[in-house]
């Protein structure tokens, strides 16, 4: 009986060691990749993929050095590209600002 019993106390106090890991490895890894940036072309490719929806591209770049943005409470740091195309026989150019963590578009204007 008490081998069964200790059987038991070690399958219970492994599951917890197993589950406590599990959840320590799940936090560590969601903090690495929140501090992780996303790399300046593939934001460009993003940003080019939702203009090309509309109509063709006639050129495009990006800034690959991330620059520190502040605005009000809000702290990040940002990549600043832009994109051109013909409309009405006229290039226009278009410039943005996008979050280097999430490749969200912060700011998106016509110049």
């Amino acid at each position: 009986m008490t081998s069964k019993n200790s059987f038991n106390t070690y399958a219970v106090v492994g599951g917890l060691i197993f589950g406590a890991g599990l959840t320590c490895g799940y936090k560590i890894a969601s903090l690495m990749k929140k501090n992780k940036t996303i790399h300046g072309d593939e934001i460009l490719t993003m940003v080019k993929k939702a203009f090309l929806e509309e109509g063709p591209i006639e050129g495009s770049w990006i800034e690959l050095k991330k620059v520190p943005l502040r605005k009000f409470a809000f702290k990040t740091d940002v990549y600043y590209g832009g994109i051109s195309r013909m409309e009405e026989d006229t290039l226009v150019q278009y410039e943005f600002i996008a979050d280097a963590y999430t490749g969200s578009i912060l700011d998106l204007y016509r110049v």
